[in-house]
């Protein structure tokens, strides 16, 4: 193997083990849990709202919980297009580098 291969090939070693896991679901994950639990307390916070003759301490307890939330899941939502953006172009190097060392053809990788 030449010197440009092996380069290429520690190359390729090296986003394949960084895409291994891939971060961006987890930060997807995290902003849909939120925004269910902003959409239950919000909906909580409304009623207490809603039933009370005088406001409650704890609508409004509430309502600084499901705003919170609200801009918890907004932020992980827009950390996870980052780093999916970021993996996509990771991906489409691999992919290239890939096809650069021909591990599609089998024959290729034969002994000779």
């Amino acid at each position: 193997m030449s010197a440009d291969n092996q380069d290429k090939r520690a190359r390729f070693d090296q986003l394949q083990e960084s895409l291994a896991t891939r971060q961006s679901t987890t930060h997807f994950a995290h902003a849909g849990v939120s925004i269910i639990a902003f959409m239950l307390i919000a909906g909580a916070a409304g009623k207490l709202f809603y039933d009370s003759l005088r406001t409650p301490l704890l609508a409004w307890g509430a309502s600084l919980l499901a705003l919170g939330l609200l801009v918890y899941g907004f932020i992980s939502y827009r950390k996870g297009r980052a780093v999916l953006l970021e993996e996509l172009s990771q991906y489409e190097a691999m992919l290239a580098l890939r096809r650069e060392l021909h591990l599609d053809n089998p024959a290729a990788l034969l002994p000779r």
